[in-house]
């Protein structure tokens, strides 16, 4: 007759205009189709547990014994023995290392709560500039994705098998997959903290090796450099000179939405000393580090000075977009450019890393090799046009803006 594996999973039902979820076991078992719902999931595992054992004797051999045990009890039993089968151990050996092991946690928390606390505190994180407002961002956006997969759900309910399947939800590259681990990871262990779980689950998920190829950064030609530049100088009444000459000549990263450039104080760009002062607040990583202002660039800056040409200017999401897909600019290709023409100038991967706020192995990776000297004068060299002339810059008009 047909019998088939018990299985439970949560569903979500609607009634009267109010959602729930209720655990749903069904299976097969000698021709007859189960099919049961259940408000909580103990109660499925119980009843899952009786039939499986109903299944294991079918045909099998059944003895009558004297017993104290109740007849759960006896179900739970050989439930368990039928589990531990050719596994190596021995019932009362599982119960021993569970005993020693295992600390329940203090009560349970459904996700909803936990994400909604967890995601409080980062927020406090981000007020005291702990983290970014990015990885705010990507926090938040994970665990919404989490709370709506598995509603109804207690955090301490979710197994590595649960979150391995999550965390590869919609074939994803290797260092997605990590990326939604390490979210998970941390909101696991805050939940750990809070006594919710007994151990952190994520543990059992697979972090994944990911081999980097070196030289993979994508950059621009020190000719496409300069006819970007050219053309942003007689764009826009040259609004967008400041931007694109501190991104490009200066690698700050370039994000218009929270990235450094816009953070960066015309006070912070000090061409007496000849620094840009990246203060902790304005960094992608919380570190401070003063980028030195290259000959070209303090050209660009003192033609088009910030008093006149502020470095975000009005409405520059959309007319950046527009010079980006002009010149097919990806988010960091102009700091990619940056770096690469500055460790083929000046052959230091360690100071191509303090002025870029990366780490000597990062250059190592993505950036040794990628231009030669000559390519790296050329870039370097690139000045504007207007300056070649004397003539004064006018303001740009509120037209152009």
């Amino acid at each position: 007759m047909r019998t088939k594996p018990f299985l439970i999973k949560p569903v979500v039902k609607s009634c009267h205009g109010f959602t729930y979820c209720t655990f749903r076991l069904s299976g097969w078992l000698n021709g007859r189709r189960i099919r049961k719902d259940f408000k909580d999931r103990e109660e499925a595992l119980g009843e899952k547990n009786r039939l499986e054992v109903e299944a294991a004797n079918v045909g099998g051999e059944i003895r009558p014994l004297n017993t104290r045990l109740s007849a759960d009890q006896l179900g739970d039993a050989e439930a368990a023995f039928r589990r531990l089968q050719d596994r190596g151990h021995s019932l009362l050996f599982c119960v021993d290392f569970t005993l020693a092991n295992y600390r329940a946690p203090e009560h349970d928390q459904p996700i909803e709560a936990a994400v909604d606390e967890y995601l409080a505190s980062k927020h406090r994180e981000q007020e005291r500039d702990i983290i970014s407002e990015v990885q705010v961002g990507s926090i938040r956006k994970e665990l919404a994705l989490l709370r709506g997969r598995f509603p109804g759900r207690t955090v301490a309910s979710l197994t590595p098998e649960d979150l391995t399947a999550f965390c590869e939800r919609g074939e994803p590259s290797l260092k997605t997959c990590n990326n939604r681990r390490g979210i998970l990871g941390t909101f696991f262990k805050f939940s750990a903290q809070r006594r919710w779980i007994a151990s952190n689950p994520v543990d059992g998920i697979p972090l994944h090796r990911i081999a980097h190829r070196r030289g993979s950064a994508r950059t621009l030609s020190a000719t496409q450099a300069q006819e970007l530049m050219a053309f942003v100088e007689n764009h826009e009444g040259g609004q967008l000179v400041p931007f694109f000459a501190l991104c490009l000549f200066a690698g700050i990263r370039p994000c218009v939405r929270n990235g450094e450039i816009t953070k960066i104080r015309p006070q912070d760009v000090d061409l007496e000393t000849g620094v840009i002062r990246v203060e902790p607040e304005a960094s992608k990583v919380r570190m401070k580090r003063n980028v030195a202002i290259q000959p070209n660039l303090r050209a660009w800056l003192e033609r088009y000075p910030l008093e006149r040409f502020p470095i975000i200017p009005p409405n520059l999401q959309h007319t950046r977009a527009a010079v980006a897909k002009r010149f097919d600019l990806s988010q960091d290709v102009m700091r990619h450019t940056f770096i690469s023409m500055h460790v083929a100038k000046f052959r230091s991967m360690g100071e191509a890393a303090l002025q870029a706020g990366n780490s000597e192995t990062i250059i190592r990776k993505h950036y040794l090799d990628l231009k030669s000297a000559a390519e790296a004068e050329q870039f370097f060299g690139i000045m504007p046009a207007a300056a070649q002339g004397g003539e004064v810059i006018p303001m740009p008009t509120a037209a152009a803006g």
